[in-house]
């Protein structure tokens, strides 16, 4: 796991409680707020997702070669 995946579970489950709050208390703001919060999360995870993923392909590349 590296950074992006982990700020990015982070930032997704505060929106997630921001977005709830909202809804409980009627306020539309928090709501909103909490939603922008939850796409950037998961648009950071996922961006360390990607990245994870091309590290992994890159060792399996230089391996091959090194055999």
């Amino acid at each position: 796991m590296n950074r992006n995946q982990v700020e990015g579970g982070v930032k997704d489950a505060a929106g997630k409680v921001q977005r709830k709050f909202g809804e409980m208390v009627g306020d539309d703001r928090h709501e909103a707020e909490g939603t922008e919060k939850q796409v950037e999360g998961k648009t950071q995870k996922t961006a360390g997702d990607v990245t994870n993923a091309v590290d992994r392909a890159t060792d399996k590349v230089r391996d091959a070669f090194r055999k």
